[in-house]
């Protein structure tokens, strides 16, 4: 049986991406550290994994769920544990949470279980980066959300699937 790998984002315009990329380039990496691609650079909603490829058009139209738009703001560096840099919210916006929870219900809704620990938001910058010194925080980065991503992820090339606009 053939599968797809998924996970749903919030996907960046070029603008936030860039400024993503940024804040990404004042961290001092280690050697053995792996920089995400700028053009891989999102914030996870749900990780769905290895799902059956014939699905992909009912899991598609299926995570349609109406949100409103949101302002994040990212800006905060953090070395979380197992070397992995991130770039965290400054607060966690009421409406992140509520979408990502929406999308939980669909994700059930279409037999797909969701990951059952708890949401923390975040850009993954950088893997393998255990020794990385963290940079003080840079100018905050306003994110204006107004769509999310079903994105597939095959041999470490993302390609978005579908995108969602509220």
């Amino acid at each position: 049986m053939e599968t797809t790998r998924l996970f749903l984002a919030l996907w960046p315009e070029q603008r936030v991406r860039e400024q993503l990329r940024q804040a990404r380039d004042t961290w001092t990496w280690p050697g053995k550290a792996s920089p995400v691609l700028a053009e891989r650079l999102h914030l996870t909603l749900h990780f769905l994994g290895d799902l059956p490829s014939a699905r992909l058009p009912a899991l598609a139209a299926g995570l349609a769920v109406p949100f409103q738009p949101f302002e994040l703001t990212l800006g905060t560096p953090v070395l979380w544990a197992h070397g992995v840099a991130v770039l965290e919210p400054d607060a966690i916006e009421e409406a992140l949470l509520d979408l990502q929870a929406a999308l939980g219900r669909a994700l059930a809704g279409l037999g797909v279980a969701a990951d059952p620990r708890p949401y923390r938001p975040h850009v993954a910058l950088a893997r393998r980066a255990a020794s990385a010194c963290v940079p003080p925080p840079g100018a905050p980065i306003s994110w204006p959300v107004r769509g999310y991503a079903l994105v597939q992820s095959k041999q470490g090339n993302y390609t978005v699937v579908r995108q969602y606009h509220c």
